[in-house]
């Protein structure tokens, strides 16, 4: 049965040949992240390095993104950028998911007080800017992956509550929910046995589509410099660098954005799949 099941859903994903490319972008960038140590033609270029004999150089064989004003190969720099956008996204939804979750299926199931108070913080974060409260979080912290990460979870994790607990107040009623109570389970078993698994297609939706928001986001705050810091790779910042040698050397913030344009687009359409794939609705 199982078996069945994975293949008519692999057949609704693969019908979206878009849906198909967002997913092999994907893996070939992860894979790319991994083995950068391997592949860069200038790992030396991450760190601390200056050229001056080779600065501003156009994209050609040697240099196939070109180099910036201080003789480094961008392509290696989006290389490495790509793993720092990959490590907080992730770290970002480990932290923000499981906080969302169980904020969601408390105030969902109990309601009364536990649902005023859980969901009225909620709206409150809801309300703000994700971005001004993201900078205005960075604003006081030391620009880190650690602090950058938080700053994104802190304003992140809001929008999963607010999922859950629609989805658990819509099921706390349905028959087998009542059936488990009536048979003497826990609220413990209901809640994580019952509810919880009938989250998960409009909770691994969700994340396939905030993954391509957070990596904006950490694009954003980068560009404004509240992301990482010289001379750690950072797309965002990159960009924002480039854009004092426009038109000329264009390359220098082209290749950096085309490369958040990539990551995020694969993501949208992995997640367009994923959803046509779980039938729901996000």
């Amino acid at each position: 049965m199982r078996r069945l099941f994975r293949s008519r859903a692999w057949y609704k994903f693969s019908r979206s040949w878009l849906s198909v490319a967002g997913l092999a972008t994907i893996l070939v960038i992860a894979l790319v992240t991994v083995v950068a140590p391997l592949i860069a033609p200038f790992p030396e270029h991450v760190g601390i390095f200056v050229d001056f004999r080779n600065t501003e150089q156009p994209p050609g064989w040697l240099y196939f993104f070109g180099t910036d004003d201080n003789g480094r190969d961008i392509f290696t720099r989006v290389l490495y950028a790509y793993r720092v956008s990959f490590a907080v996204g992730l770290l970002v939804l480990a932290i923000a998911v499981p906080v969302g979750v169980i904020l969601g299926l408390l105030a969902g199931y109990y309601g009364g007080l536990v649902d005023t108070v859980i969901m009225r913080t909620t709206d409150v974060f809801l309300a703000l800017p994700p971005l001004v409260l993201a900078m205005a979080i960075m604003g006081y912290l030391q620009p880190s992956l650690f602090n950058i990460m938080l700053a994104i979870s802190v304003m992140w994790w809001p929008w999963y509550t607010r999922l859950i607990y629609n989805l658990t107040r819509s099921l706390r009623h349905e028959g087998y929910v009542q059936a488990a109570k009536v048979s003497g389970a826990s609220d413990l078993h209901i809640l994580l046995k019952e509810i919880l698994p009938n989250c998960v297609p409009s909770l691994l939706t969700k994340m396939a589509f905030d993954m391509s928001f957070v990596i904006l986001m950490i694009a954003a705050l980068g560009f404004v410099g509240l992301g990482m810091q010289p001379p750690t790779p950072d797309l965002g910042r990159m960009v924002a660098e480039g854009v004092r040698f426009m038109p000329f050397d264009w390359w220098m913030s082209v290749f950096p954005g085309l490369a958040i344009l990539i990551l995020v687009l694969a993501f949208n359409l992995f997640g367009d799949g994923l959803r046509d794939m779980l039938d729901v609705d996000v």
